[in-house]
C-alpha cells in the first residue's frame, strides 16, 4: 500500500489514494498507521475518493479512529496530495468532506503547489448546530468549569466545533488538562475541540490548541479560524489575522460570517507499508 505522509504547519496526515485503490475498514487502519511508535504515525488519516457532488471527495479519520468530518490544515495537504498525484488537473478544486463542499485555491510554480487558500464556509454559533446543550441563540462567553476553575468560552462550527478561550499568557495555562477534560464534557454530545488564544496584536494571535480525537497538537487550521473569528466577533482584531500556531504560520481572513485560510502544505515523504 502506497502512502504520503503530510504536514500543515505541524499538523501531520498520512494521504492514500483511494480511487485507484481499495480499501476497508478505514477506522482500523487510521488507528494503526497513525501510531506513531507501530505505525507510520500523523495526526490523522485522509483518503481521496470518487465525488458526484465535487471534483473529488477526502474522507478523514483522526488518530484515534473516529471519523472527522473536516479538517483545516488536512484539507490543504489534500489539495495538495490530490493535484500533484493528478487525481484532479485544476487549481481551483471543489473538494466534497463531511462539513459540504470546501474550495481550494492553489498557488502552483512549476507543477509543485506552494500554498493553498481554502474557502472554510460560514461559521455556525447556534448551540443547535455546533451542538451544545445549552438554550441560548449562539455560544459566546458562556462559563464553564474544568478543573475547579470556571472559564469563559464562546464556541462556533467551523467545518468542525470548536471551543474557544481567550487567555491574557498562554505559557501560564494547562493545555492538555484543560483541553482533556473539556473535550469529553457532557456540555458537548459530540465532544469538542478546545482552543487557547492570546491576542498579541490587531491582527495576529497565538494558539494553542487539544484536538477532538488527536489530543495535543502542532496546529490546528479549523481551531485558527475560530480562534480569530470569535476574537474578530468580540473586536479584539481585524478581519485579517496571522496566526501564530505551534507548528507554523496560517493567514485568516474573515468577510461577515464567511472565513477564508491560507497556510502551505509539505510532502514530508512517501513509501509502502504491507497491509492485509
Amino acid at each position: 500500500m502506497k502512502f504520503n505522509k503530510m504536514q500543515g504547519a505541524g499538523n501531520d496526515f498520512i494521504l492514500l489514494d483511494g480511487i485507484r485503490n481499495t480499501y476497508e475498514d478505514y477506522s482500523t487502519m487510521a488507528k494503526q498507521l497513525c501510531n506513531r511508535r507501530y505505525g507510520i504515525g500523523g495526526d490523522g488519516l485522509m483518503i481521496a475518493e470518487k465525488s458526484d457532488v465535487a471534483d473529488i471527495k477526502m474522507v478523514y479519520y483522526n488518530s484515534d479512529g473516529s471519523k472527522g468530518e473536516m479538517c483545516g490544515n488536512g484539507i490543504r495537504c489534500f489539495s495538495k496530495f490530490v493535484y500533484e498525484e493528478e487525481l484532479v488537473n485544476t487549481d481551483e478544486i471543489k473538494i466534497e468532506t463531511g462539513d459540504g463542499v470546501k474550495t481550494a485555491y492553489l498557488t502552483v510554480d512549476n507543477d509543485v503547489v506552494k500554498e493553498v487558500t481554502i474557502y472554510m464556509g460560514i461559521a455556525r454559533m447556534s448551540p443547535k448546530e455546533i451542538p451544545v446543550s445549552l438554550n441560548t441563540e449562539r455560544v459566546l462567553n458562556e462559563k464553564i468549569s474544568i478543573k475547579g476553575k470556571e472559564l469563559e468560552y464562546s464556541a462556533v462550527l467551523i467545518g468542525v466545533p470548536h471551543a474557544v478561550i481567550i487567555e491574557d499568557d498562554l505559557e501560564k495555562v494547562d493545555i492538555n488538562s484543560i483541553g482533556e477534560e473539556m473535550e469529553k464534557h457532557s456540555l458537548f454530545p459530540k465532544r469538542i475541540n478546545v482552543n487557547f488564544i492570546e491576542i498579541l496584536e490587531r491582527n495576529k494571535i497565538k494558539i494553542k490548541t487539544w484536538e477532538r480525537g488527536a489530543g495535543r497538537t502542532l496546529a490546528c487550521g479549523t481551531g485558527s479560524c475560530s480562534g480569530a473569528y470569535i476574537a474578530n466577533l468580540l473586536g479584539m482584531v481585524d478581519e485579517e489575522v496571522i496566526v501564530e500556531t505551534e507548528g507554523g504560520i496560517l493567514k485568516i481572513k474573515i468577510v461577515g460570517d464567511e472565513v477564508f485560510m491560507t497556510g502551505s502544505a509539505e510532502t514530508t515523504f512517501k513509501g509502502e507499508i504491507e497491509w492485509e
